[in-house]
């Protein structure tokens, strides 16, 4: 996905082992491209790797878990989108981020009708490089189980640049407070989106556990397993144990026999 991120203009990059020079669309495309080489060289990549298996031995296990493998298109109808304006005046940004959105269908034990993100883009005057940032997220988006982009945008909330901290809005409130970055604040937007859509809280932890994902959680807890919607506390997370229904979310026990 990143390999043909284009940018503000091509250059002739020197790519290993001999140098030899070859033209990319933009920076982001030519570092994925050298880390491709990379990961090809050391065969990280091949599918019979013990790291990009499950531990039931099925290849590609995220992208099992994708309700989208690769971005829907939508019809002359169009589709749901949100967008916010984002103005960083000490980098002298100024930029509009779109998300597109899309309503799920019941499938596979899941509950229907929840509106979930599934494609960031801007537009506007900002460093084309977040466009690769952009085309990751997208990607995480589509996992089914939201816990794994609210990992992946609570790990930018920190993120920091030189000189790069302004101050701006907090989502959902009228106060201001300092950001340490552009993409920190896209990321605290992006979770205010997906708390305002009930997919995430506004810590971006999943108001639902699915089970798909394993959660930090306390060494004596139950582990959070993948099942049916529990009544209690509305988790898909409802297992046989002992003969009964049990929740691994909540622990409520159910029919038994």
């Amino acid at each position: 996905m990143l390999a043909k991120t284009p940018g503000d203009e091509s250059f002739e990059m020197p790519f290993p082992p001999t140098g030899e020079k070859r033209m990319v669309p933009s920076v982001v495309a030519g570092v994925a491209q050298v880390v491709r080489w990379r990961c090809d060289q050391l065969g990280a990549l091949d599918e019979k790797s013990p790291d990009l298996l499950s531990p039931d031995g099925r290849p590609h296990p995220v992208l099992d878990a994708m309700f989208a493998v690769h971005e829907p298109k939508t019809g002359s109808s169009g589709t749901l989108s949100w967008t916010v304006d984002i103005q960083n005046p000490t980098t002298s940004e100024d930029f509009v981020m779109g998300v597109k959105e899309v309503m799920l269908p019941a499938e596979g034990g899941f509950p229907g009708g929840i509106t979930r993100p599934y494609s960031l883009f801007f537009a506007g005057y900002y460093p084309r490089a977040l466009d690769g940032l952009a085309r990751l997220l997208s990607l995480d988006m589509r996992v089914l189980d939201p816990a794994w982009i609210g990992m992946k945008l609570r790990k930018l909330l920190n993120y920091s640049e030189p000189l790069g901290d302004f101050m701006a809005p907090v989502p959902g409130e009228r106060r201001q407070v300092a950001w340490p970055s552009t993409v920190a604040y896209v990321a605290r937007l992006l979770i205010h989106r997906y708390a305002m859509l009930g997919v995430l809280d506004e810590n971006g932890y999943p108001t639902r556990e699915m089970g798909l994902l394993e959660a930090p959680r306390e060494k004596a807890a139950t582990q959070i397993m993948q099942g049916s919607l529990c009544n209690e506390c509305g988790n898909l997370t409802v297992i046989r144990k002992d003969g009964c229904d049990f929740c691994t979310a909540c622990g409520a026990v159910g029919a038994c026999g």
